[in-house]
């Protein structure tokens, strides 16, 4: 697998991915759309060792729609999402994918909190649903 790399609007924040993906994963989570500015997130589930960052993030300490803490990492330059650290996830990273240089190859396999997805967004073709967060 090449590395992947991304970062922010401004190019303060930079990273590199040394690992596949664990899932790849839209939520439709409250939280998730007012962070986003969307009606979704699209986050690709790596082990946080498999990612390495320059230039700092800071951090607003959420509680999520599962009512566990998230850790939503921002440039505070231009207010790029960059990851969101999951305190019921310990040991991965959820990158927002829409940070990545090149999207090539990514592809949803799981939607959660699908529960509060916009109605008029269509199920994305083979991904899994669950209408709270999967587990």
């Amino acid at each position: 697998m090449a590395d992947r790399e991304g970062g922010c609007l401004c190019g303060a924040v930079r990273y590199v991915l040394t690992a596949e993906p664990v899932t790849t994963a839209v939520c439709h989570c409250t939280h998730c759309q007012r962070q986003s500015g969307g009606v979704f997130s699209t986050n690709l589930v790596v082990p946080e060792a498999a990612y390495t960052q320059t230039g700092e993030t800071k951090v607003y300490d959420d509680n999520g729609d599962s009512g566990q803490a998230v850790w939503r990492h921002f440039c505070p330059g231009c207010g790029s999402p960059i990851i969101s650290k999951i305190a019921m996830m310990p040991g991965v990273v959820m990158v927002k994918a829409g940070t990545l240089d090149d999207l090539s190859g990514v592809t949803p396999d799981i939607e959660v909190y699908t529960d509060h997805a916009a109605n008029w967004v269509a199920p994305i073709a083979g991904a899994r649903r669950f209408g709270q967060a999967a587990g």
